[in-house]
């Protein structure tokens, strides 16, 4: 069986990785290719990388151009998605990258995007232990089975990407406290995107680390609570700061929570184990092993590891993922594969690269 698949913001760095992906997946044939300013160029003049698709020609981001196909994937800026997705048939597998259909809150989404609320589709974070599970992702499950068959997926940004599977164990089993949660990133450049700034400028990166978003103001904290008080079964409330670090891919999250009375580290590593020993995709090092964000570049990998702090009574979590890959399009077609019944892991075989 082969889908045909539509990529919308092809020229930007989420539209390029979900084509650098699709290029090498066995199931898929490469559709229509659009953008809006770049509309008319040869693809290889944006994205020079994609050697095989570099004489296909970028058209312009329509309905009319995206429809007819299997899948469309839509790595546009936030707000414009839902209008495009509106505009496609109901059987069109649509995979939003985008954050216009992340929230289920219309007030926290007005509250951080100042827009009206486009709807919420299905979150599409395979792995993320769903609330119940006792023991990290057993009795509760997984989100992969609300994907399943569905036709309209949102991708998670991100930083939640990173920040949820780093935590939803501990609160899917009951281990953590819902108060008191802080959680500090650091992401490379492209989190950012390809339009031009003054402070992304190498010379203003290069050796120099930043925060930004600083005091609850970053759009993915609503998010990362959404996820987390899913997990808990009640409100957990998130402190989220992002800093922007010297590299042009990948994140590295470090989350802590306040364990609850009783709780010590072989309980806590009980249900990290529980949540992704079968996981593909998601991987809990050895202990004394952490985290590098080296360890996932290029690749769909998920990286964790963890400690309890005794003194503070709190676990700390570090995962890295690569915030283009996983965090983005390597999600979207895990996504995609799970729900038109593909091997989950097809065209995602790319391991990190080192040095």
């Amino acid at each position: 069986m082969t889908i045909t698949a539509a990529v919308s913001g092809a020229s930007g760095y989420a539209g390029g990785e979900v084509l650098r992906l699709l290029a090498n997946h066995p199931d898929v044939e490469i559709g229509a290719i659009t953008a809006h300013s770049s509309a008319g160029s040869r693809l290889g003049e944006l994205q020079p990388h994609l050697l095989p698709l570099a004489d296909r020609v970028i058209v312009e981001t329509t309905a009319e151009n995206l429809a007819g196909h299997d899948v469309v994937f839509l790595a546009l800026p936030h707000g414009a998605s839902a209008e495009v997705a509106a505009a496609l048939p109901e059987d069109t597998l649509v995979i939003d990258a985008g954050a216009d259909h992340r929230l289920e809150d219309p007030e926290a989404w007005f509250r951080f995007y100042r827009s009206e609320h486009a709807g919420t589709w299905p979150y599409g974070l395979p792995e993320l232990p769903l609330g119940g599970a006792g023991s990290g992702g057993g009795a509760g499950g997984k989100q992969r089975e609300k994907l399943r068959g569905a036709r309209r997926i949102a991708v998670p940004g991100c930083y939640p990407t990173s920040a949820l599977l780093a935590l939803t164990p501990g609160f899917a089993a009951g281990l953590l406290e819902p108060d008191d949660v802080v959680i500090v990133a650091a992401s490379g450049t492209s989190g950012a995107g390809k339009s031009v700034k003054p402070h992304l400028l190498g010379s203003e990166v290069m050796g120099s680390m930043s925060p930004y978003g600083v005091g609850g103001g970053h759009r993915h904290t609503p998010e990362i609570e959404q996820g987390l008080s899913n997990a808990a079964g009640e409100p957990v409330t998130v402190s989220f700061t992002p800093t922007l670090a010297p590299m042009s891919r990948g994140i590295l999250a470090t989350a802590t929570a306040r364990v609850k009375a009783g709780v010590g580290i072989a309980s806590l590593r009980a249900a990290w184990e529980a949540a992704y020993a079968d996981e593909q995709f998601v991987h809990l090092l050895p202990s004394g092993q952490w985290p590098a964000t080296q360890m996932v570049l290029g690749s769909n990998n998920a990286v964790i590891q963890l400690a309890f702090d005794e003194h503070a009574g709190r676990v700390i979590v570090s995962s890295t993922i690569d915030n283009l890959t996983k965090g983005t399009a390597g999600g979207a077609v895990q996504s995609m594969n799970i729900a038109l019944g593909l091997p989950e892991g097809a065209g995602l075989n790319q391991l990190g690269v080192a040095p």
